[in-house]
């Protein structure tokens, strides 16, 4: 099949994770093209400056720091997402406003995807999109859904003293998290911070999206569903969600 990946720049995570799963597609499935926007943790579009204020008015100095240097080390010692493309042979498509524009739909569809795969995309697919590919479109969350729904759902999970979570691979309909699921893993939570249970989830979710890959291919996939009666869902915490975190002993590094 051929795969078109919907992301965002995000500089902690997503290169070594996109690296992983472009090594463990098997040879009948081929990359046609990965469209990359802006990180935008916040759930919108934000400048650097915005997003680097509202991270430290939230979470705080030490945390601010400790991801600034992290940001300057990855920068300066890690390939970019970019290079990781690049060594490998695949295209980035490059788009301009929202996704969903007629423009950028057929310039999508130019790269003739079998799938699409959304990994941290940052923009709510319109129907147009979601059914531009023959087998559909597919987005990767780390939670277990039909819960915690949304964003930051590691945050979320340890926030509420839950003792598991997961990574559900679905897919993408016209909702937030809401379409069918294809595949799930769940995880003991245990002593993770925040920052090790985001390896975890997303390294599990790159094992599922491949797994999720070969299910459509080979028109095996069992759907489960994503029951919207036992949906919770999660916006961006504040700085009093933050300091219950921290009340209930939890430590995101």
């Amino acid at each position: 099949m051929r795969l078109v990946i919907i992301t965002q720049n995000d500089p902690f995570y997503l290169s070594s994770n996109l690296k992983f799963l472009f090594d463990g597609l098997s040879e009948e499935h081929e990359v046609a093209g990965v469209i990359v926007s802006s990180a935008s943790p916040f759930g919108k579009k934000e400048t650097f400056f915005q997003k680097a204020y509202k991270t430290k008015k939230i979470f705080g100095t030490y945390f601010f720091f400790h991801y600034a240097f992290k940001f300057i080390y990855v920068k300066l010692f890690k390939p970019s997402l970019r290079k990781i493309l690049k060594n490998n042979n695949i295209p980035e498509i490059k788009i301009k406003g929202s996704i969903n524009s007629v423009k950028n739909l057929k310039i999508i569809q130019s790269h003739k995807p079998d799938l699409l795969i959304s990994i941290l995309g940052n923009q709510i697919f319109k129907k147009p999109l979601i059914e531009l590919a023959p087998k559909g479109c597919i987005n990767l969350h780390t939670a277990l859904l039909p819960k915690y729904r949304g964003l930051m759902p590691t945050f979320w999970v340890m926030k509420n003293n839950e003792k598991y979570t997961g990574v559900s691979v679905f897919f993408v309909d016209e909702g937030i998290d809401s379409g069918p699921i294809i595949i799930q893993e769940k995880l003991e939570i245990g002593n993770s911070t925040q920052q090790s249970l985001i390896t975890k989830t997303k390294r599990i979710g790159m094992q599922l999206i491949l797994k999720s890959i070969d299910l459509i291919s080979n028109n095996k996939v069992v759907l489960i569903p994503n029951d919207e009666s036992k949906k919770t869902y999660y916006s961006f915490p504040t700085r009093k969600d933050v300091l219950e975190f921290k009340k209930n002993g939890k430590k995101f590094f």
